[in-house]
């Protein structure tokens, strides 16, 4: 037993200090990732806090208050349109229980005209634009603006034509794959390579396993981005619907386990950057950014942007 210990000591030891060295010096194993972009401002889905989501009035506003990437999701409609849209079924978004696939792109309901913001509780946006945005539309209008495009449904076609569109208006640079499902992620890789992409949850839960073992130093990692909630913004601005969520000592769990700065420094020394999310009040924005994040989503691009500008006169 005592020669096993004096063979396996030196080796643990030696490992933890190599890993412990890797992980604040990433260079030495790893080429720095070098994006087309850097943001530190993202509007969740338009920033939906001041209009209404995912409307081109939303995108420019946005825009006008000097966010540097939009968040989106997108569907197709019946007829082969990719428009933004958060939700496939509208029922929240505009009244009517029908799904985006079922319906032409003329028939699409209006949005409300007052819609709950999902990140802050009881409050609400409105706008002059309830129209769907077509994706088409934001990409000529905003020709050298970032934007992450979540992906929710394993919908091939939808993946080509958004690819499709990527490529025509030459955004593949600039354009990020985002889904929460790995197989969903596989798939948008497949059908675009060329196009940077965020952690895929399965991914995320790997990434934290290898931090925790001691491995991250040690593994390549293709992704550009990690977005990520912020634990603190679940139960205060937002409700989630799993219950499980609504627990407590599990968000405080979560945000333990989660919210690593020595983990999101690690990631940014690599040129991946670390989105978190939805930051909707001063404190959380100051919370995500002293815990390491690169870039800070909000509903409120004119909250983020005051914040931003307060805090880069005082220092």
């Amino acid at each position: 037993m005592s020669g096993f210990l004096y063979f396996v000591l030196p080796v643990l030891g030696g490992y933890t200090l190599s890993s412990v060295y890797l992980l604040k010096n990433p260079h030495v194993l790893h080429r720095k990732k070098r994006t087309a972009f850097y943001c530190t401002r993202i509007s969740h889905r338009g920033g939906c806090g001041e209009r209404i989501e995912g409307t081109m009035e939303a995108f420019t506003n946005a825009v006008d208050q000097g966010t540097e990437m939009l968040e989106m999701d997108c569907h197709l409609t019946r007829d082969g349109h990719v428009v933004v849209s958060h939700d496939e079924n509208l029922l929240r978004q505009t009244g009517h229980d029908v799904a985006v696939s079922s319906l032409d792109l003329q028939d699409l309901p209006p949005y409300k005209e007052r819609l709950e913001v999902t990140f802050y509780k009881g409050r609400y946006s409105s706008g002059a634009d309830r129209k769907f945005a077509l994706l088409e539309d934001v990409f000529r209008k905003f020709p050298e603006m970032p934007i992450s495009i979540e992906i929710k449904e394993k919908n091939k076609q939808l993946m080509e034509k958004v690819s499709d569109l990527v490529q025509s208006y030459n955004r593949e640079e600039i354009t990020v794959w985002a889904s929460v499902k790995s197989k969903i992620m596989e798939e948008c890789r497949r059908t675009n390579g060329s196009m940077p992409y965020s952690f895929s949850q399965s991914r995320g839960l790997l990434l934290l396993l290898l931090f925790y073992t001691g491995l991250l130093p040690f593994m390549p990692l293709e992704e550009s981005l990690l977005q990520f909630y912020l634990p603190r913004v679940i139960n205060r601005t937002f409700i989630p619907e799993k219950r499980i969520l609504r627990n407590k000592l599990i968000i405080s769990l979560l945000e333990k386990v989660t919210m690593r700065k020595s983990l999101f420094k690690h990631l940014a020394a690599r040129g991946i950057q670390v989105h978190l999310f939805v930051c909707n009040k001063d404190d959380d924005i100051k919370a995500a950014f002293e815990v390491g994040a690169t870039g800070v989503m909000s509903d409120y691009p004119t909250l983020l942007s005051s914040y931003l500008c307060r805090n880069q006169s005082q220092d």
